[in-house]
C-alpha cells in the first residue's frame, strides 16, 4: 500500500472523484488504526451553486482554496461532520466529499463510536463514517500527506463506476457528479 502524494490530489474534483474510488482512508487513533474503502464521492467545483467554495474565500471554506491534498472538514445541520478532500487545479478552489465507506479496520471501534453493529450501515453516509472513523473539525486543515490522517492506494479496481446527481444538497442537484462503483452499491448512501 502506498499513501497518496500530492500531485494526486493537484487536479479537477470531477476527475479526482473517480479516481478516489477504491482508495482507502485511514485514520490513525488513540483507540487503534480506523479505515474503510472510499465507495462513493461527491464533486464540488468553483462556480458550483453546491459548493462551499462558490461564493468567495471565507474563514470556513479557505480550506478548499488552499494547497490540494488537506482534509476540509465542516459542521452541517448542527449534527454531523463532512470529510471532503481538497483537491483541485492551480488557483482554482475545489474538493471531493467523501460520501461512504466500506468498513476495513477497527470495526469494533467504529460499531461503538456509532452505537449500531450492522456493517453496512456504519459508513454509508458523510455525517456516518466521520462518526464512525472519528473525524471531526480537528481534523479540518489535517494534511493528507501526514501519519493521522490520510489515503492510501492498496491496488483494488474499482470496476465500473456510475455517475448519479449528487443528494442531500438544494442546488445544482441535477448535476451527475455523484460517483460509486456499480459492484459496491450496498455501501453507499441510502438515497
Amino acid at each position: 500500500m502506498s499513501k497518496l502524494d500530492r500531485d494526486f490530489y493537484i487536479r479537477d474534483p470531477l476527475e479526482a472523484a473517480p479516481a478516489l474510488l477504491g482508495k482507502v482512508v485511514v485514520h490513525a487513533t488513540g483507540q487503534g488504526v480506523l479505515s474503510g474503502r472510499i465507495v462513493e464521492t461527491e464533486a464540488y467545483v468553483a462556480g458550483d451553486e453546491a459548493s462551499h467554495c462558490t461564493g468567495g474565500l471565507t474563514p470556513r471554506n479557505c480550506m478548499l482554496f488552499g494547497e490540494p491534498g488537506h482534509a476540509y472538514v465542516y459542521f452541517i445541520y448542527g449534527l454531523h461532520y463532512c470529510l471532503n478532500l481538497v483537491c483541485h487545479l492551480p488557483g482554482i478552489a475545489g474538493g471531493v466529499m467523501i460520501r461512504a465507506l466500506e468498513p476495513l479496520q477497527g470495526i469494533d471501534v467504529m460499531r461503538h463510536n456509532r452505537g449500531r453493529d450492522e456493517l453496512r450501515g456504519l459508513c454509508s453516509g458523510p455525517g456516518k463514517l466521520t462518526q464512525a472513523m472519528g473525524i471531526d473539525l480537528t481534523h479540518n486543515g489535517e494534511d493528507l500527506l501526514g501519519d493521522r490522517l490520510y489515503v492510501v492506494d492498496d491496488g483494488t479496481d474499482p470496476g465500473a463506476v456510475v455517475s448519479r446527481p449528487r443528494i442531500g444538497i438544494r442546488l445544482a442537484t441535477e448535476k451527475p457528479w455523484r460517483f460509486y462503483p456499480e459492484a459496491w452499491r450496498q455501501w453507499v448512501s441510502k438515497r
